[in-house]
């Protein structure tokens, strides 16, 4: 199986074995299990070529891992989406496999008995959605648990194939939180943060350290979150057992 990750910092609770990029943001690594993984970039495009990569890689089913902002303002921060469905604007559902759905969702109870795990909806957003009025009105219209920016697009390319398909989506931002604008001005062309560009935004906006320290706080506990993901292992096994 294959897991499409945006970030790098996503993908090094997975502790992959690093293979040489098969191109400039897209690294393909290999887990002990044998599953594939694929570091995209942000952005619905970008998890699209990276799940396309992976089926030309050999795999025949696909997973969605890392953060999610919240829209439901009863998730904290390291709560686990497991959705049932991931969604877009403007286009149908598409239902995550619930075999493989359940048996994850028993393994993380298994392992995190006192751990918030949710299967509602999960909608992906082609922009950031960072302020506490766009996440209220997304909520209020669609329903969904939380947000990401690439899950729909590896759902739409595992269904094309009629491979199963799961999300594996960890709250970090919460429905009140404003996300400052220093982050996406932080942020390179992959979605890294490089801290020489936060400190210039933050010398230009420096009523922004305050939320910012407020998200790490809240990364620190949806970094815990991942890594405990990452403890199930097996992923391949789970896929198709």
């Amino acid at each position: 199986m294959g897991i499409v990750c945006a970030l790098r910092t996503e993908a090094r609770h997975l502790q992959p074995t690093l293979r040489r990029p098969a191109k400039p943001l897209l690294a393909l690594s290999s887990l002990s299990d044998g599953t594939l993984l694929a570091v995209s970039g942000m952005g619905p495009d970008a998890a699209a070529a990276g799940a396309r990569a992976l089926l030309q890689a050999g795999a025949s089913a696909l997973a969605s891992f890392g953060l999610a902002g919240g829209l439901d303002p009863t998730l904290a921060a390291g709560d686990i989406c497991l959705p049932r469905e991931v969604m877009a604007t403007h286009l149908p559902a598409i239902a995550t496999t619930r075999r493989w759905r359940d048996r994850v969702g028993a393994a993380l109870i298994a392992l995190l008995p006192q751990g918030h795990v949710i299967d509602g909806s999960l909608i992906s957003s082609s922009d950031l959605v960072s302020s506490v009025a766009a996440k209220t009105a997304l909520f209020g219209a669609t329903g969904a648990h939380a947000v990401d920016m690439e899950s729909f697009a590896v759902a739409e390319v595992a269904s094309t194939h009629r491979l199963p398909f799961i999300a594996l989506r960890v709250v970090v931002d919460r429905a009140t939180d404003e996300l400052p604008p220093a982050i996406a001005a932080a942020a390179d062309v992959a979605g890294e943060i490089r801290p020489w560009r936060l400190l210039a935004a933050l010398a230009r906006s420096p009523a922004e350290l305050a939320p910012l320290m407020r998200l790490g706080r809240r990364y620190r506990a949806a970094s815990q979150s991942l890594s405990a993901i990452a403890r199930v292992g097996a992923w391949s096994q789970l896929a198709f057992s």
